[in-house]
């Protein structure tokens, strides 16, 4: 019985055997150049079939804005302070500092003209002014040595035995002049000599100190003329523009160069007269830069209190952020309320989902057969950075394509299944 067990256990091992050495040796097969097609230990399945199109575009649905509330208007940016420095004198410009975007502190020297002829006038001056103060001097010590010693009374005739005090005594009470031999001098008291002489010496005095005074306005005058030969920076700021060089020789009233203060910057804009009465000081609206396209908010820092006769606008300023990009000369648009516009809805779409035909913007809208429809559209004003309005083409609820991949045409169906 364990014999025949033992039998059928060797038969069925040599039979399995056999079947994986017919399998194995059935396993490589070849294409008539004995290289295997398949290899050993490997499960093959076909290639899928991939969608050979993009991803799927996404839809958005077209939604409406509030518009017609605002009108639009470009103006210039300016920077807050800027002034345009001029020769004051005539002469040869002999230094000049920088150039356009340098830096300067409030009191530093910018523009310098030759002031030789000045300094010369001035040296004259103060000559004159000494000469002057002399003759003040010998003016004083005249008007002095009149007031202790007056020369009428030291003519008169001396007593010898009373001495000065006598004399003078005897000649005002009773004695006699050299001329009259009275109590006069040559006809005329001399205490009234005296007066007059004294008042004589003082006036001399008096004109001295005028003289003083005039030399020495003089001076202050030739000291302005020696400032307005140079150019001095009245705040912090840049050089903005040279309008002269070294060498130049200019004319009183010729301009120099621009100076400006550009950390903070101001939006000038002509409002119409009839848009100015909505505004208001430290009043915030909307505006856009023409660099990048940037949205920000202004202030309304300065309106004019007069009209232009000829064009019916007023001047209004507008503060703007600090940081914002660009600068002075620059274009820009605010967006200013307008009561008198009615409100309306109009369709808006994001920016990204306008394509170009040429010169005409279109976009791809998405039809009841879900099939892509290319449609020309009119644009309005922009409301931000993602979004603009549309004024034909399309209509609010409508499907369009947010972002139509290159190459899309006019019957594009997309699969919605996937």
């Amino acid at each position: 019985m364990r014999s025949t067990t033992g039998l059928c256990l060797l038969f069925v091992i040599s039979l399995t055997a056999s079947f994986q050495l017919q399998a194995e040796t059935g396993y490589y097969r070849t294409d008539g150049n004995d290289s295997p097609k398949y290899k050993p230990g490997k499960v093959y399945f076909s290639a899928l079939k991939r969608d050979s199109r993009h991803e799927q575009p996404p839809i958005v649905t077209v939604t409406s804005a509030e518009k017609g509330a605002h009108v639009v208007l470009g103006g210039t940016v300016m920077p807050y302070r800027e002034v345009t420095l001029s020769a004051q004198a005539a002469g040869r410009v002999e230094f000049l500092a920088g150039s356009e975007g340098d830096w300067f502190d409030e009191g530093e020297v910018l523009v310098a003209i030759d002031d030789d002829d000045v300094l010369a006038q001035r040296q004259q001056a103060m000559a004159d002014l000494y000469g002057r103060t002399s003759t003040m001097e010998d003016a004083r010590a005249q008007y002095s040595r009149e007031f202790w010693a007056p020369q009428a009374l030291q003519q008169q005739q001396t007593a010898p035995s009373m001495g000065y005090f006598p004399s003078m005594f005897e000649k005002f009470m009773g004695g006699g002049g050299p001329a009259s031999g009275g109590n006069s001098y040559n006809g005329i008291n001399p205490w009234v000599v005296r007066d007059v002489d004294l008042y004589s010496q003082g006036t001399h005095v008096k004109k001295a100190q005028s003289g003083i005074h005039g030399a020495r306005s003089r001076i202050e005058e030739i000291d302005a003329r020696l400032r307005d030969t140079r150019s001095i920076s009245p705040f912090e700021g840049v050089v903005v523009k040279k309008l002269a060089e070294v060498g130049d020789t200019v004319q009183p009233g010729q301009a120099l160069l621009q100076f400006a203060d550009t950390r903070f910057l101001q939006l000038k804009v002509d409002v119409p007269a009839r848009l100015v009465s909505v505004l208001s000081e430290d009043m915030v609206v909307p505006a856009k830069l023409d660099v990048g396209d940037t949205y920000i908010d202004v202030r309304v820092a300065q309106i004019f209190p007069v009209a232009d006769s000829q064009r019916h606008t007023v001047v209004v300023k507008f503060d703007l952020p600090s940081g914002v990009p660009g600068g002075p000369g620059m274009y820009a648009e605010v967006m200013i309320p307008d009561v008198n516009t009615p409100i309306t809805d109009m369709p808006k779409i994001p920016k990204t989902a306008i394509v170009r035909r040429g010169s005409l913007p279109a976009v791809f809208v998405l039809s009841h057969e879900g099939r892509a429809e290319m449609r020309l559209v009119r644009l309005g004003d922009e409301i931000d950075d993602e979004n603009v309005t549309v004024l034909s083409g399309v209509s609010p609820g409508e499907q369009i394509f947010a972002s139509p991949m290159p190459g899309i045409r006019s019957g594009y169906q997309p699969d919605f299944s996937r």
